[in-house]
């Protein structure tokens, strides 16, 4: 009889290879090195990329699934290793991006007793995961990391930890391993009701001004073919979320822009005028709604949504659709007429050219002597990238920049952290995109703020080669907040002023090429020459300081009260 024992530690490696996993983040430390020996042995399968940071691991491996659809993986130690892990989790759960961190433990002889680097990771990681546990046996491994990847990936996914004790790696199991397939209390997604689609349809087609604004399930649920069958043959202009943003082409005649707060104008300000609303794969966040009090209140509301929990929960539905948005969708368009809503759509290319007129082109084409725009550098990269480009997007300023104005021509090429909005996420997620993605341009897009925060993985991105293209717009300021320091606080900058070290050196000390640009007539070829690069590159540039992004709808305010300055 075959002998089908071996340890705990070399249990996880194996179930990580039965999931097709075959590129990890993370960084070693006592509670975890027994899974790291197997590592070793290993090496040639399962590719570990080693961190500087383990926050940095977490954004790597959204990076990953962003760029991909498929999990990404953090590993860590127990103690400090994995509280590190935490501001990653808890952006992937807000963001739906499928994760599976592994943490060390120390023994189950210590669990409860303060030992050295023991945490309670899983009541700390507990609000911000789809799912924990911990694995105390080594019995249990094959299980519950099955487990792990099926309830990460399937139906709204998350992230997910497994936190697995000293002993149970040490441990022998008798190995085997079966992919889960479903778990008896966990329904990932509802069955679609045929007639709630059919009662959808009948208020699409009678509608005088439906609007379409759809978020990122329709990615997650790769639904994009069915979202332009929709559009082109119902006439439904249709806007985006962020995380949204890609799912249509940008330069499709149908894709009327952004919602949000610093969103496109007539987006915004139509919501308030149409008569249907139709949601797709999107949550309504107050980003997008302003004040709920005055949002939609003319308009009868299509919510089509996995997550029963998001229905309702801040906009009240006309009809709700719950099911994969995919599937809604194949069901949805044979019953919808073809139009065109032709004078409908001129509404929105009228605030269009307000918009045009009183921000954008002095955004992308500045006339002024106060240095380069945020806007300005977004579209030289547009010019040299052809659309082609995944966009990774750190928060602030430049993060509404490069989603206002990025082009885009394929799907999963806005990489962001949107609800949790999360400084830092940029560089390492850029790592985990180019290396999900390496036969793709990525360029991350970091404010100087951001930037330090996780600076350090300019050492990861030294030691794996990975060519990722790193452009730093630096105003010396946190932008963002000193932008609403500007307007709200009468310009009190209270801590928002930047004291920046010289990033080209250090990016040098890191054996990245690098170039500072301080003037407009240098721009095209410095961008020119990094896109054209095949190694990493460091672009700094020097922006206009105290430069708003508008328009702008205030905290609280209605998307009605939308001001272009």
């Amino acid at each position: 009889m075959k002998n089908n024992k071996i340890s705990g530690a070399e249990a996880v490696i194996r179930c990580l290879l039965e999931e097709g996993v075959d590129l990890i983040y993370g960084y070693p430390g006592g509670a975890i090195m027994p899974v790291y020996d197997e590592l070793y042995k290993f090496k040639e399968e399962l590719h570990h990329v080693l961190v500087r940071h383990e926050q940095g691991a977490t954004h790597a491996a959204q990076g990953y699934a962003r760029a991909t659809g498929k999990v990404g993986v953090a590993i860590a130690t127990s103690g400090p290793g994995a509280t590190n892990l935490v501001t990653g989790i808890a952006d992937a759960q807000i963001d739906s991006t499928p994760m599976v961190c592994i943490t060390g433990q120390v023994g189950k002889h210590l669990l409860g007793s303060d030992a050295f680097q023991e945490t309670d990771i899983i009541g700390i990681s507990t609000p911000v995961t789809k799912w924990n546990y911990q694995i105390t046996e080594a019995s249990e491994i094959p299980e519950i990391i099955a487990k792990a990847f099926f309830i990460a990936k399937s139906g709204r996914p998350g992230p997910v930890l497994i936190d697995i004790t000293k002993n149970a790696q040490f441990d022998q199991l008798d190995y085997s391993y079966k992919k889960c397939t479903g778990i008896r209390s966990y329904t990932p997604k509802p069955t679609l009701n045929l007639e709630k689609v059919t009662a959808a349809a009948e208020l699409i087609n009678n509608a005088k001004k439906p609007y379409i604004i759809f978020g990122q399930g329709i990615i997650l649920s790769e639904a994009e073919a069915e979202l332009k069958e929709l559009i082109e043959k119902s006439g439904i202009p249709a806007a985006w979320t962020i995380l949204g943003l890609s799912a249509l082409p940008t330069d499709h005649p149908l894709n009327v822009g952004m919602l949000g707060m610093h969103g496109n104008y007539g987006p915004n300000l139509l919501t308030n005028e149409c008569d249907v609303l139709i949601a797709l794969g999107m949550r309504f966040d107050d980003r997008v709604t302003g004040n709920l009090a005055t949002y939609a209140k003319q308009a009868k509301v299509i919510h089509f949504e996995i997550d029963p929990a998001e229905v309702d929960k801040n906009v009240k539905t006309t009809v709700a659709v719950l099911a994969d948005v995919k599937e809604s969708l194949q069901a949805l368009i044979p019953l919808i007429d073809k139009k065109s809503h032709e004078s409908w759509h001129n509404e929105f290319k009228q605030k269009y050219k307000v918009e045009l007129e009183a921000v954008i082109n002095e955004e992308l084409a500045p006339t002024n002597n106060r240095g380069i725009s945020m806007g300005e550098t977004m579209e030289m990269i547009n010019k040299h990238s052809k659309g082609d480009a995944i966009i990774v997007s750190d928060v602030g300023q430049h993060q509404m920049f490069a989603c206002r104005y990025a082009k885009f021509n394929s799907t999963k090429s806005n990489i962001t952290s949107g609800g949790l909005g999360t400084m830092g996420f940029a560089l390492p997620a850029a790592i985990g995109a180019k290396m999900g993605k390496p036969d793709r341009e990525v360029v991350a897009i970091i404010g100087d703020g951001g930037f330090q925060m996780t600076i350090q993985e300019l050492g990861t991105i030294f030691q794996t080669k990975v060519p990722v293209k790193i452009v730093v717009l630096n105003n010396e300021f946190l932008g963002m907040v000193r932008q609403w320091q500007e307007l709200f606080f009468d310009s009190r900058y209270a801590s928002t002023i930047m004291s920046n070290p010289n990033f080209v050196a250090i990016a040098e000390g890191y054996h990245i090429k690098s170039k500072k640009v301080t003037k407009r007539e240098d721009l095209d070829a410095a961008v020119a020459e990094m896109l054209a690069s095949k190694e990493s590159y460091f672009l700094e540039v020097m922006v206009e300081k105290e430069n708003n992004v508008f328009p702008m709808i205030p905290t609280g305010a209605s998307v009605s009260e939308m001001r272009l300055s």
